[in-house]
């Protein structure tokens, strides 16, 4: 697992030890930041589930103003710290070791708004994706041109419009799905 493209170009990752986390390929990856295009730089983005941090990494590399990372594992929260200064980012970011749910609750009473929110639920935990899907419907916490990508096992069915979301894109990767919503 590396960093794709921008200013970390070429640098390598770590990921979490053991079958907690499944980081994202580097194919997906890219294809993902493909899709974002040149509206990644100056963007804030919002990792949550981040595992080894790659996506936010790849944000920051690429440009992004701001990115913050969620994770409730301190063993991922100890590799996204250590790929960041491996990176050499010692700015632009905000790490918290947090419940998802919870930490999704304070940054909408902050009012905190992403350009892009990417969350990448354990796929072993199939009942996470609807509850999360509600919560970033509800909470309100993407700009009003953003775009919400959920990363899902390629079987799962995701609903194609919520109160205030809506499915405007799908991407197929081997055994992974890219969903892809933005605010009706």
């Amino acid at each position: 697992m590396r960093v794709i493209s921008g200013t970390a170009r070429g640098k390598r990752l770590q990921a979490p030890r053991g079958t907690d986390t499944r980081p994202i390929t580097d194919m997906i990856k890219e294809a993902l930041f493909n899709v974002l295009g040149s509206g990644i730089g100056g963007a804030s983005l919002l990792d949550l589930f981040a595992g080894s941090g790659s996506v936010g990494i790849e944000a920051l590399s690429r440009g992004a103003r701001q990115v913050v990372f969620i994770d409730n594992s301190h063993n991922a929260v100890r590799v996204i710290r250590d790929n960041l200064n491996n990176c050499g980012f010692t700015q632009g970011f905000e790490l918290y070791r947090n419940d998802v749910f919870r930490a999704v609750e304070i940054l909408a009473r902050r009012k905190t708004k992403f350009d892009y929110i990417y969350a990448d639920p354990p796929f072993t935990v199939e009942a996470i994706f609807g509850p999360l899907l509600e919560t970033l419907d509800r909470t309100s916490l993407l700009a009003p041109d953003g775009s919400l990508i959920i990363r899902s096992p390629r079987r799962m069915i995701l609903p194609l419009k919520l109160k205030s979301l809506q499915e405007y894109r799908v991407n197929n990767y081997g055994e992974s799905t890219l969903h892809y919503y933005r605010l009706i």
